[in-house]
């Protein structure tokens, strides 16, 4: 099926999607078409904002809309991994036969919370890894599928740092994007304060089912891409990299480890799904350009110049951007 005629109706399915969680969430729309985003990329998402701005609705609210099954997990310091992923627990049948039985934990939901997840302990966060990047779970000596699709969107908290414990490198790097939520506008807050006063509360109806979610999977991955777009993805990825000759004057001054090669292939998983979410069949250097801070903020590190001047992740994303060109001979 040519790629339009497939696109066409999955657009009106994805803005139908947006549609349902409208009547749970005002405004935030960055932040529903990034989870979408990464629902459909195939990746996971973390969210970063202060208590109350409605990221554990989200999901939930997106649980319903998609009919998919849904789980969250509070992250304290007591939790185990096994609180996450499962356990072997010992069951007696009839006869008096003792026997190990693996009980699937949280994770093996479709959407999955990890609320404040900076509260627990590495080892528990790192419980989550190869959930996240292999889809599986081993216990014992026996490895478990986890189905389509899997997202995991966790949450930290940016202020009460205390008793929290950063996520690691590897860990981050896992998340397809960060998403900084913010505060809503005046007007916003004034239909937050109307619904909540209002009679009866909005009803979620499911809009899609798990399969045509991965058949919208599908269709987002037929998105074509030019070879100029995917040489600016590239460049913009190893200007972040101090070592690299390409890399850009604020990576050498102020970045101490750039973005992985994940950084390149997560601006392609991301960007085909937003240039479907805004009705177009082909990538855009505009779309790599908007999804760049959210796909990179969290995949760079930066050295102590940069804490020293007030420097974050955002402002030398923001120079770097500005600085890094389109490649003409690539187009």
């Amino acid at each position: 099926m040519p790629i339009e005629a497939a696109a066409s109706p999955a657009v009106a399915k994805l803005n139908q999607v947006r549609d349902e969680i409208a009547k749970i969430i005002v405004g935030q729309q960055s932040v529903v078409d990034g989870v979408l985003i990464c629902l459909l990329g195939g990746g996971h998402v973390l969210l970063e904002g202060v208590p109350g701005l409605g990221k554990t609705t989200l999901l939930r609210t997106l649980a319903r809309a998609l009919s998919l099954r849904y789980s969250r997990i509070q992250f304290t310091p007591d939790l185990m991994p096994a609180d996450i992923v499962g356990s072997m627990i010992m069951e007696t049948d009839d006869r008096g036969h003792k026997m190990l039985r693996f009980q699937p934990g949280p994770v093996f939901a479709h959407l999955v919370l990890a609320d404040e997840i900076n509260r627990a302990t590495p080892k528990t966060q790192s419980a989550l890894l190869e959930a996240m990047q292999e889809r599986t779970v081993t216990s014992g000596t026996v490895t478990h599928e986890l189905e389509s699709p899997f997202l995991v969107m966790a949450t930290q908290n940016p202020i009460e740092m205390e008793g929290t414990y950063p996520l690691p490198e590897a860990q981050l790097d896992r998340f397809l994007m960060k998403i900084l939520v913010t505060y809503p506008s005046h007007t916003e807050l004034s239909r937050i304060v109307e619904r909540t006063i209002a009679r009866e509360d909005a009803v979620v109806h499911a809009v899609l089912d798990r399969e045509e979610v991965m058949q919208l999977r599908s269709v987002c991955r037929e998105v074509l891409i030019a070879p100029h777009v995917q040489d600016y993805a590239v460049q913009l990825v190893m200007a972040t990299q101090p070592d690299q000759k390409e890399a850009h004057e604020m990576a050498k001054r102020y970045i101490r480890y750039g973005s992985s090669p994940r950084g390149a292939q997560a601006l392609m998983e991301c960007g085909r799904v937003l240039a479907l979410l805004r009705g177009r069949f082909h990538l855009s250097v505009d779309d790599v350009k908007e999804l760049a801070p959210s796909v990179l903020r969290h995949r760079i590190i930066l050295n102590f110049d940069a804490h020293a001047d007030g420097k974050t992740a955002d402002s030398i994303l923001s120079d770097i951007l500005s600085g890094v060109t389109v490649n003409a001979s690539a187009a």
